[in-house]
């Protein structure tokens, strides 16, 4: 009986509570001032949790800053300048101030998305690749260092010369005769040349 006579109490209470709070006379308690009871610098992981994070501590550092209802002397001094021009403003100028911000405001957003759209184009460019890096380095290496290519020689240019040609047999002799011969000797280069010359005319009976 004293749970049930208590609860009942409780009851009646949070009733008369809930229609004095629903009445049209009480003010709404979003626009009353909250005051700080308690004051604590140690952390309180129920502000944490209601803060997402941002107040870990409800101390009088923070306390002045997150329960201020009006603004620093200096920003309500500005406030109270800038009210007292903008009453001075007959309503056709402020008018025509407000036409011409919204035309200068308009102007710079299309700049603005005008410069996005071609940073994103230009980006796009860039970032298309049209080349293969594969063939770049394959090319680079060969140029360079000679990576991947064939020891052999295209037939023709050794020894073996097909034996109706014997000129070309001849000129071959007195170029390889030529490439041994130091650059001093001058007269010992031109006999080689020279060799190669009348044998390559000896090979071919028709001309002279």
């Amino acid at each position: 009986p004293s749970v049930l006579d208590s609860f009942a109490l409780l009851s009646g209470q949070l009733n008369t509570l809930n229609k004095v709070l629903k009445h049209e006379k009480t003010p709404l308690l979003r626009n009353q001032v909250i005051i700080p009871l308690v004051l604590s610098p140690d952390r309180d992981e129920e502000i944490m949790r209601q803060t997402e994070g941002r107040v870990p501590v409800f101390s009088h550092e923070v306390v002045p800053d997150h329960l201020r209802t009006k603004p620093d002397p200096e920003v309500e001094e500005q406030e109270k300048q800038l009210i007292t021009d903008a009453a001075r403003i007959s309503p056709d100028v402020a008018q025509k101030q407000i036409q011409s911000l919204n035309k200068m405001c308009s102007n710079l957003l299309e700049k603005i998305s005008k410069e996005e759209r071609e940073s994103e184009s230009g980006g796009l460019r860039q970032s298309k690749q049209t080349f293969n890096p594969a063939d770049t380095n394959a090319l680079v290496a060969a140029v360079a260092f000679g990576k991947g290519l064939s020891n052999r020689r295209p037939p023709g240019s050794g020894g073996s010369v097909q034996s109706g040609q014997p000129g070309a047999g001849a000129i071959i002799a007195g170029a390889s005769g030529m490439q041994q011969v130091p650059m001093s000797g001058a007269p010992a280069q031109q006999q080689p040349m020279l060799a190669g010359v009348q044998m390559a005319q000896a090979g071919q009976p028709g001309k002279n």
